[in-house]
C-alpha cells in the first residue's frame, strides 16, 4: 500500500507539474518583478526631499488640487494618495490612465506616468496572464491550486529514505562537483525544500484571492467577521441644507485621519474627492506592511461611519486573516527582510518547473533508449 501511495504521489507531482509549469513560471517571474515596486517607484524614481522651515509640511488636498488646476484646467483630480514625508503624492485623474506624481511640499509635478507602465504590465500578467480577466483569473487560480498540491507532494518525494548523515546531506546540499544531471536534480530537490514554506504561503494566499469560497471558509473557521453595528441615526439622515464643498471635505477628512484616527504610518493617507451626489467619502489609513484600514465618512458631518474598519489590533481572528492576506502573499508583512525572502523564494519557484521538466525529459530519453536497445537485442 505504501508503494502504491508513493507511486500515485510521484505521478501527480509529474503530470500536475507538466500541466501548470508554464503558468507557474510566469506567475513567479512577474511576482519577482512586483516585490520591490514600492521601493523602486517611491524611494528612488520619484523620491522628494523636504525643504527647510515652514515649507516642510505636507500640503493638503485642496492646495494641491487648486495649484494643479491652475496649470492643468482640463484635468479633474479624483483621489490623492499620500505616501508620507519624502515621497510624492500619487494623484489619479478622472477618465484617464495618467497618474500624476506630485511634490507634496510645493505641488510641482515630478512625473506624469501612464498607468500602463512596466509594473502594471507585470501585475496584469500576475493576475490574469494578460488575458481577459474572466478568462485569465480562473486559469491563474486553478494553476495556483495545482502548484499547492505539487508542493505538498514534493515533500513526500524529498523525504529521505533514511535519516542518516549521508542521506540528510544529499537532501540539504547541492553537489556542485557532480555532473549536470545530478546538479539539476539537486537544484530541483534541494532548492524546492528551502522555498517550501514560503511557496505554500504564497500559493495558499493566492488561492484565497482567487476562490471566494475558500476565503469565506477560512475566515469562518477563524471566527468570522465581526457583526456590523446597527446603523443609528447619523448625519446621512440629517443632511445640512447647504452643500458642503468637496475640497473642504477632503481637507477635513485628511487632517482628521492623520491626527485622530491613524495608528500606523500616519502621514500615509488616501483621500477621495467626493462627487456632487456622493454622501459617503472614502479614505484609507494604517497602510503598513501589506495591510490597510478602509474608512467611510459622512460627507456632511465628517463623522466616521460604522461601516469603517477598526484598527488591525482590534480585529477578530477571521478579519485579521482576511486583512493581512495581501501582506502574507506579497512579503510586505515583515518589511524589507521578508520581501527579500519572498523574492528569492519566488525566483526559486520559477526554476522548479524548468529543472523538473529536465529531470523528466532525461528519464524519458533514458527509458526510450533502453526500450530500443532491448528490442534490437531481441530482434538480433
Amino acid at each position: 500500500m505504501k508503494k502504491i501511495i508513493v507511486k500515485i504521489n510521484a505521478w501527480l507531482h509529474l503530470w500536475l507539474g507538466l500541466a501548470s509549469g508554464i503558468i507557474v513560471v510566469i506567475l513567479s517571474i512577474t511576482g519577482c518583478a512586483l516585490v520591490f515596486e514600492e521601493e523602486i517607484k517611491y524611494s528612488w524614481l520619484y523620491s522628494v526631499s523636504p525643504t527647510n522651515g515652514a515649507a516642510n509640511e505636507l500640503l493638503p488636498p485642496s492646495v494641491l488640487y487648486q495649484r494643479l488646476k491652475a496649470s492643468h484646467p482640463d484635468r479633474e483630480m479624483e483621489s490623492f494618495w499620500y505616501y508620507g514625508h519624502g515621497k510624492p503624492v500619487k494623484i489619479s485623474v478622472n477618465h484617464g490612465d495618467t497618474l500624476l506624481f506630485v511634490n507634496p511640499y510645493n505641488a510641482r509635478i515630478i512625473a506624469e506616468v501612464d498607468h500602463e507602465d512596466f509594473f502594471h504590465f507585470m501585475d496584469e500578467g500576475h493576475r490574469h496572464l494578460w488575458l481577459p480577466r474572466d478568462i485569465g483569473r480562473p486559469i491563474v487560480g486553478w494553476a495556483t491550486l495545482l502548484f499547492f498540491v505539487i508542493t505538498l507532494s514534493g515533500i513526500v518525494l524529498w523525504w529521505p529514505k533514511r535519516w542518516n548523515k549521508r542521506m540528510v546531506k544529499q537532501s540539504l546540499t547541492i553537489n556542485w562537483k557532480a555532473k549536470w544531471k545530478r546538479i539539476n536534480y539537486d537544484l530541483h530537490n534541494v532548492l524546492g525544500f528551502y522555498s517550501l514554506i514560503l511557496a505554500l504561503v504564497m500559493a495558499f494566499t493566492a488561492m484565497m484571492m482567487s476562490f471566494p469560497w475558500l476565503r469565506k471558509s477560512v475566515v469562518e473557521l477563524a471566527g468570522g467577521y465581526p457583526r456590523p453595528p446597527r446603523q443609528t441615526t447619523t448625519a446621512v439622515e440629517n443632511k445640512l441644507q447647504a452643500k458642503t464643498d468637496a475640497l473642504v471635505v477632503a481637507d477635513a477628512i485628511w487632517s482628521k485621519v492623520r491626527t485622530k484616527i491613524a495608528r500606523e504610518n500616519k502621514d500615509a493617507v488616501i483621500v477621495h474627492i467626493p462627487e456632487e451626489d456622493e454622501d459617503v467619502v472614502y479614505a484609507c489609513t494604517d497602510m503598513y506592511r501589506g495591510s490597510w484600514r478602509d474608512l467611510r465618512f459622512d460627507r456632511h458631518s465628517m463623522e466616521l461611519l460604522p461601516s469603517s474598519q477598526k484598527p488591525i489590533g482590534e480585529a477578530t481572528n477571521g478579519e485579521w486573516i482576511s486583512r493581512l492576506n495581501f501582506g502574507l502573499h506579497t512579503g510586505y508583512i515583515g518589511g524589507l527582510t521578508t520581501k527579500i525572502l519572498y523574492f528569492l523564494a519566488s525566483l526559486i519557484c520559477a526554476t522548479l518547473p524548468i529543472t523538473g521538466f529536465y529531470v523528466w525529459w532525461h528519464k524519458r530519453r533514458k527509458t526510450t533508449k533502453s526500450i530500443k536497445k532491448f528490442n534490437k537485442a531481441v530482434l538480433t
